[in-house]
């Protein structure tokens, strides 16, 4: 079935190709990621959009010896099928198996991580500056998507790129998100050929040498040559950059792609190709519909994805349901996503309220100080943002809100481990770096009704707030009221001990690790608190429970060093309480891809590994005591 890409272990297999065997291949290509994609689960219509490009760049350029960065990563399963991660694919995303992003330390073909937008460029410049000092000869290329276009810093990494009139720089913008029109045909071939082609370059230097001491004719035909190429591409914008502007051709039209690619190649200086593509290509239920394929779980190709038919909600869902009611009753709630309308549950509330819905794009720096601009004039701005993703605007977290002290909501979705998209998108961080900012109050619900309880809260606040909650379907509700505001600062006991005091153990559960310790509580007849607020921490609470109790065990979806523990600890120490503390937490490494739960397991933070931890510790309490009883 495979019977060419079965050939492929690496890119120099593939150019020893003729190029009329290459769109067998790419037909291969993408039939066998549509079967193991459907297997595994993962990203699908962005990598079925790839596949030629992916091809015509390693057929020219001799990879991994020249370098190709991609933006965000998610469209690289051609890539990684074509660099001798075949036979891997049946592992994508699982627990030691490849990951659904680049990989510096899974392939040498892999030479930058990406897996957060609008990167690339930034990094290719880099790549290709490091090059130029070292004397090396290597070409060095940034495929950046559309939608990563749209971030600062893809324009950031433009701006300076264009001072650098010599170094060997290509950026291709892969277009998906229009239609292939007209003008992307014959015709459009020819012209990205020959502007890519040296008879063009070679004759417009010798025409700028010419003209050089006659300024106003020079000007006169730099003009003419800008709207010749404008009557049929948007080259203005990214010449103005310094770059040289070639296409927009058809992403899927080999023919097209490598000789193009071909001329770039002995071109000098920055060069910035259009291509067009289309997401899902070759698969009509993905064409149809790129965003429900854009990174399914396991579906059977010839039905397609069938509707989940779950009678529990995600937190996702459960956010955008309660933005919806209390933008019905208040005019003055505005959403806003970075380019996360349907991860963050916002569909609903765009269709409703589509004045008060704002996606921003790929710009999590602007979403940010946008809300607070918004704030600022009285409204009330629910920022809907992935955890991960509000590290990008941390500066403007500080600086523009929290220091100002304005009313912003940020919703954090994906808070904790997230399961198949592995370190680069697990929210292990937010509790450690917004605990520190002043003004901010951070909230972490335990079910969706305190949830939306908290979010009402962070609606009667006159500061920041963040509301923290995990990915995906939300755990069973234990806790009963739905409507209403919480104390702020306040937790609540949640199960109490019947011990003796003196041999009692209390556990401190943040958000997420509240059901987990109520099982694993059982096991000693421990106290259980519903800690709830990061900050303000509620220092009575765990005053008390020390006061009361032989050990605290503080627990959290988050990292140890600096998160809630550590709040806990600090509360110990500024009273001078000498208390036995255990802290259970994600710890100081990335975690990888796999299972959310097998994850969570290899961190020992589930119900097993909480009991097997605490009664370690329960031991080593009980020898210390026996060997001061043996000093005395």
């Amino acid at each position: 079935m495979y019977d060419l890409l079965q050939t492929i272990n690496d890119p120099a297999a593939m150019r020893r190709l003729e190029c009329r065997q290459l769109k067998p291949l790419a037909d291969e290509l993408r039939a066998f990621i549509l079967d193991s994609v459907s297997k595994t689960g993962g990203h699908l219509s962005s990598n079925l959009g790839t596949v030629e490009l992916t091809i015509a760049l390693h057929y020219v350029f001799n990879t991994p010896h020249d370098r190709i960065v991609w933006d965000v990563g998610h469209q690289t399963y051609p890539h990684k099928i074509l660099t001798g991660r075949r036979d891997q694919m049946s592992t994508l995303r699982q627990w030691n198996g490849i990951s659904g992003f680049p990989s510096r330390s899974e392939s040498e073909y892999d030479t930058f991580g990406t897996a957060h937008s609008s990167t690339s460029i930034s990094a290719a410049l880099g790549m290709a500056v490091a090059s130029h000092l070292k004397g090396e000869d290597r070409y060095v290329i940034a495929v950046i998507g559309d939608g990563a276009m749209t971030a600062g810093e893809a324009f950031e990494g433009l701006n300076n790129a264009g001072v650098f009139e010599n170094i060997p720089l290509l950026v291709i913008l892969n277009d998906n998100d229009m239609s292939i029109s007209p003008p992307v045909g014959a015709l459009n071939r020819y012209l990205a050929r020959l502007i890519s082609g040296k008879f063009y370059a070679t004759a417009k230097k010798g025409v700028e040498r010419v003209l050089r001491y006659a300024p106003p004719m020079l000007e006169l035909a730099r003009k003419l040559e800008e709207h010749a190429k404008g009557m049929i591409v948007p080259a203005t914008l990214f010449e103005e950059f310094g770059f040289n502007y070639i296409g927009p051709i058809d992403g899927h039209d080999l023919d097209s792609l490598i000789p193009t690619l071909q001329n770039i190649r002995n071109l000098c200086g920055p060069q910035f190709l259009h291509v067009v593509t289309k997401k899902g290509q070759g698969y009509k239920l993905a064409e149809a519909d790129p965003v429900l394929y854009h990174g399914p779980g396991k579906f059977n190709l010839a039905e397609g994805i069938k509707p989940t038919t779950s009678s529990k909600k995600t937190y996702a869902q459960v956010f955008g349901e309660w933005l919806c009611d209390v933008a019905e009753l208040d005019l003055r709630i505005i959403g806003i996503t970075p380019a996360m309308r349907e991860g963050s549950g916002l569909v609903e509330f765009e269709r409703r309220f589509p004045q008060r819905y704002f996606d921003v794009g790929i710009a999590e720096q602007h979403a940010i100080t946008f809300a607070a601009g918004l704030a600022a004039e009285g409204l009330k701005p629910v920022v809907a943002i992935y955890s991960t993703f509000l590290q990008r605007g941390y500066d403007q977290l500080i600086h523009d809100v929290a220091l100002q002290n304005l009313p912003v909501i940020f919703a954090l979705d994906r808070a904790g481990l997230v399961g198949a998209d592995g370190a680069t998108h697990a929210g292990v961080y937010d509790m450690a770096y917004l605990r520190c900012i002043p003004n901010m109050v951070v909230m972490t619900p335990s079910d969706a009704n305190e949830c939306q309880q908290m979010l009402h809260t962070g609606l009667e606040l006159d500061g920041p707030s963040a509301v923290r909650y995990p990915r995906g379907t939300e755990a069973e509700p234990t806790s009963k009221n739905k409507l209403g505001v919480i104390s702020v600062g306040k937790g609540e006991i949640r199960r109490r001990s019947h011990a003796p005091t003196g041999q009692r153990v209390a556990i401190l559960a943040f958000g997420s690790m509240l059901a987990p310790s109520l099982t694993a509580a059982q096991e000693f007849d421990a106290t259980v608190a519903n800690m709830r607020f990061v900050k303000p921490l509620d220092e009575l609470l765990v005053l008390q429970l020390a006061a009361t109790h032989e050990l605290l065990v503080i627990i959290e979806e988050g990292c140890v060093m600096g998160g809630a523990g550590s709040a806990c600890i600090e509360c110990l120490q500024t009273a001078r309480v000498n208390r036995a503390v255990l802290q259970l937490g994600l710890p100081d490494r990335f975690i990888h891809h796999g299972d959310p739960a097998r994850l969570l397991a290899e961190c020992g933070l589930d119900v097993d590994g909480i009991i097997n931890t605490i009664r370690e510790r329960l031991v080593s309490l009980e020898w210390k005591k026996n060997d001061e009883k043996k000093n005395d």
